[in-house]
């Protein structure tokens, strides 16, 4: 293949509005009633602003952390406006932004440098980008990256069979030969980083990867090799809306 380089720009309310999408038509209510049932349950102390030990002594849901959680209304403005963000984007609150809320200073650094990786012009797509983290994820064990990084797979790549194929085998996943590439390179760098040859680079550039692509393809191992330790760490559970999402046909 040719050295062209193919840049995706950043659409972040274009996902957003597809993210909404298939989790209001998997739970078939209008995004006005959703919104407002998921901000009640907040300021009301029944969602992610309970302590890890109410949950588990008023629900039979398992935490989602073995950490402390901090309530909604004592965390930083900056961190609060940023989960409602989320929220009225996708509908929820994802238990990444819940559980390391419980450290101020290290959530500000996670989510800087998570958005200076996924959301930044690149070579590689949306859904490349995710296969990385899919795909590396399911070599290090991580429930939540599998299952959350998996749903946006799902819907970026409008395939709802691809993310468990990455995850158990990207090998024998429907992908191109160029994106097994990839992920070959990716999985060095999260597992076996010191065995990285001149030649795991060439192989790249011979699929039409730039140096910067590269880095891009390393950089989200190797960044998410820490989100899977952390994750497992503190016991991170996956939301149960993610395992849903983008699974039916034109849904997402």
């Amino acid at each position: 293949m040719g050295n062209q380089r193919r840049v995706y720009h950043r659409s972040a309310v274009t996902d957003a509005d597809n993210m909404n999408r298939s989790v209001l038509r998997q739970i078939g209510m209008p995004m006005s009633d959703r919104r407002s049932v998921e901000r009640n349950k907040i300021e009301q102390g029944q969602s992610g602003g309970r302590r890890t030990e109410e949950l588990m002594a008023t629900t039979n849901t398992p935490a989602i952390s073995r950490y402390l959680l901090r309530k909604l209304e004592d965390l930083p403005e900056d961190i609060r406006a940023r989960m409602l963000e989320v929220q009225e984007k996708a509908g929820f609150i994802p238990n990444v932004f819940l559980t390391l809320a419980h450290r101020p200073d290290e959530f500000r650094a996670f989510f800087a440098y998570h958005d200076a990786l996924m959301l930044r012009d690149s070579g590689l797509s949306k859904a490349e980008r995710e296969m990385i983290v899919v795909a590396t994820s399911g070599a290090n064990d991580c429930l939540y990256c599998i299952v959350a990084h998996g749903a946006i797979l799902r819907i970026y790549a409008k395939n709802p069979l691809l993310a468990d194929q990455v995850a158990a085998n990207y090998r024998k996943a429907d992908i191109s030969a160029r994106q097994k590439a990839m992920l070959d390179f990716a999985l060095k760098v999260a597992l076996r980083s010191v065995e990285l040859v001149d030649a795991d680079y060439e192989r790249l550039r011979d699929h039409g990867f730039t140096d910067e692509d590269i880095w891009d393809i390393g950089a989200i191992a190797a960044f998410f090799a820490l989100s899977n330790r952390m994750a497992n760490l503190i016991g991170m559970r996956p939301n149960d809306e993610f395992h849903l999402l983008g699974r039916l046909p034109g849904k997402a």
